[in-house]
């Protein structure tokens, strides 16, 4: 499992038929999505997805987004109310997941849910995971592409950075545009699982007020500690303590900014790429406030997870 000599593989013809015949041989591929870079394996084979959960040393209590290529694929796999489908038809391609009941003879290996009876689905916006996608005819099980409970990776070279060795292939899209994983809802009353790249206003605007989520790990990105960087992270600063490194967001001193203009479409595509930059300095991280509306929600969560004890 560890040790393997990983390819970065272009996102052309070629690099494309490898990374599907690795998938098909049950091993794993890293790919980006428009939110962030995935670690794919196929969904349907229990070893490949035992081996996603070995290289990003992910406790097996936490289930696995299953990515596929549009709503038919999704609807073979799961049991779609009509509150599913509407959404479905809003969002999808797009960064919303959604976690519904698991349809019978679904195939799906048993460790991707869990051991729950639901199954979060996806369908992804980004035209190489559109491509992949089609080229391997799978679904494809992929939380992010990094170990489990760090930074989340934007870029081909920060899933080298963290799983060299520990995979068969990276597919090289460039940069996510997003920058944050997809936001999660499922169950009924409808709840917000996970926020993320798709503001809850827009999902709220269709299908009414959200339900807060429940107890219990129901979906991907739900623990208390989550997206760290190995350093401290100090929220809500003002200004730099003497030795941190300060993540400033509108115009203010700051080591790096997530937006200049307090644009959080920009901050929240900025989030992780800052985090793995200032998490190279090797000093405590401290972060300005970020306003808790639109995809600021979003970003609040991943660094409230991010500050959390370990």
């Amino acid at each position: 499992m560890t040790n393997l000599q990983t390819m970065t593989l272009a996102a052309d013809g070629d690099g494309f038929a490898t990374a599907a015949g690795v998938l098909a041989k049950g091993g794993l591929v890293a790919f980006p999505t428009e939110t962030v870079y995935g670690l794919g394996a196929d969904a349907t084979h229990d070893t490949a997805v035992a081996r996603v959960f070995a290289a990003k040393g992910r406790p097996s209590f936490n289930p696995l987004i299953v990515h596929v290529a549009d709503l038919a694929a999704a609807r073979n796999i799961a049991v779609f109310d009509d509150m599913a489908l509407r959404l479905a038809a809003a969002f999808w391609p797009g960064p919303l997941t959604l976690v519904l009941p698991l349809r019978p003879g679904h195939g799906i290996a048993p460790l991707v849910s869990a051991g729950l009876e639901t199954i979060a689905l996806r369908v992804p916006a980004h035209p190489v995971a559109q491509r992949l996608l089609r080229t391997c005819d799978l679904p494809i099980a992929a939380p992010s592409a990094n170990p489990s409970g760090q930074i989340s990776p934007t870029t081909a070279a920060h899933v080298a950075a963290g799983l060299t060795g520990k995979v068969d292939a990276i597919l090289d899209g460039g940069r996510c545009d997003v920058g944050l994983e997809s936001t999660i809802v499922g169950g009924s009353p409808l709840a917000l699982l996970r926020p993320g790249g798709l503001s809850v206003e827009r999902i709220e605007t269709l299908v009414g007020p959200l339900a807060p989520a429940g107890e219990g790990i129901t979906a991907p990105g739900q623990l208390a500690s989550h997206y760290a960087p190995k350093a401290t992270v100090r929220l809500n600063a003002n200004a730099a303590h003497p030795g941190e490194a300060l993540l400033g967001f509108g115009p203010m001193p700051s080591d790096l900014n997530l937006s200049i203009t307090g644009d959080l479409t920009e901050a929240a595509a900025n989030l992780f790429g800052h985090l793995h930059k200032l998490d190279a300095m090797k000093r405590p991280i401290a972060v300005a406030p970020i306003p808790d509306v639109g995809l600021g929600r979003a970003i609040n969560d991943r660094l409230r997870r991010a500050a959390a004890p370990r």
